[in-house]
């Protein structure tokens, strides 16, 4: 073999190597881009599978409400294959996602199952039909769920608008008047807020009168829309603060008790002192005494007539020693002067 063929022939290898390898990379890619799209198919035939059985159940509560006299024979038994072979197979799926729906599947057949009991044994079917509707908004809550977000718990979806909800079941054929007697897209929107999905707009709890006769403080709400938001630690901080201005406004107060406390002490020692040593009392007259002379003085008072003129003794005595006065006086006058030279 000459130099020129040795070449050919390795260049020629080293091309079917490449080739074949390529070959076996576009088939196993193939092989993984159909297996990705069999999971994708069987996960929406799950989602499929379970709108079926809700709208064939939906239209069986409907057929039982209108016939007086229907049978056990209009409810047609649950089956559900697609989850089942989800559920087999070793496909990556939230597994979390796929026990709400078999649960919700449960719910549906006992339900249909008391509903069957109850015509079969000619009984009334009131309790057992509200019970049925009431697994199926529960089971629309979870296709929801299930087909729009990928089965995540509602805590970690966010916010929602109710009219998505709204269009996803108008998408569905889902109309308000499916199930009689209840408005069935208000019921599952309800449902999926009772679930914990953050629904907006909230619904409505005061009137327009009732909203604006609230007292409230924008300023003392910390989450109030136009207020000044505080961090947690400022929180914190203004916490400890008032703690502190409280633990203050205590000890003052009770330095204050103390000083009351201690001015009464002082004083009901002084009084005991003074009652030891006596009070001054020239005349030996006691408080008694005292109050019974007032008394007389007043009784006394109340014979006299206003503008009376009051004479004492002690008036009428000074009076008659003027006039002896008068009269020596007039005396010495009247004598003649014996007085000598």
């Amino acid at each position: 073999m000459s130099e020129s063929q040795f070449y050919t022939f390795i260049t020629g290898g080293m091309s079917l190597m490449i080739a074949a390898g390529l070959l076996v990379a576009w088939h196993l890619w193939r092989m993984r881009e159909e297996h990705q799209a069999g999971i994708v198919s069987a996960l929406d035939g799950v989602s499929h599978e379970l709108r079926i059985n809700l709208q064939r159940f939906v239209a069986e509560l409907g057929q039982v409400h209108a016939i007086q006299d229907a049978g056990p024979d209009l409810l047609l038994p649950v089956r559900h294959p697609q989850l089942d072979g989800v559920n087999a197979s070793m496909i990556r799926a939230n597994r979390n996602a796929l026990a709400v729906i078999g649960n919700t599947y449960q719910e549906l057949e006992a339900r249909k199952m008391a509903l069957r009991a109850s015509l079969a044994q000619r009984r009334d079917p009131v309790n057992a039909l509200d019970d049925a509707m009431d697994a199926t908004i529960n089971g629309l809550a979870t296709l929801y769920m299930w087909e729009v977000h990928g089965g995540k718990r509602p805590s970690e979806v966010g916010r929602i608008r109710t009219w998505d909800v709204r269009d996803w079941m108008k998408g569905h054929n889902i109309s308000q008047n499916s199930l009689p007697g209840l408005f069935l897209r208000d019921e599952v929107v309800e449902r999926l807020r009772a679930y914990g999905l953050h629904l907006t707009p909230r619904p409505l709890t005061h009137t327009a009168a009732e909203y604006y006769s609230m007292q409230y403080d924008r300023e003392a709400d910390i989450f109030a829309p136009f207020g000044r938001r505080k961090t947690p630690e400022q929180l914190e901080e203004a916490a400890r603060k008032a703690e502190e201005r409280a633990a203050k406004k205590a000890a003052k107060q009770a330095e204050k008790e103390a000083r009351k406390a201690e001015k009464a002490a002082e004083k009901e020692a002084a009084s005991a002192d003074e009652g030891k040593r006596g009070s001054f009392n020239p005349f030996g007259r006691s408080d008694e005494d005292d109050t019974a002379a007032f008394d007389m003085a007043d009784d006394a008072a109340g014979h006299f007539d206003e503008g009376q003129v009051f004479h004492s003794s002690h008036d009428e005595q000074s009076g008659m020693m003027d006039e002896d006065e008068d009269e020596l006086a007039m005396m010495e006058d009247a004598e003649p002067n014996t007085r000598p030279n």
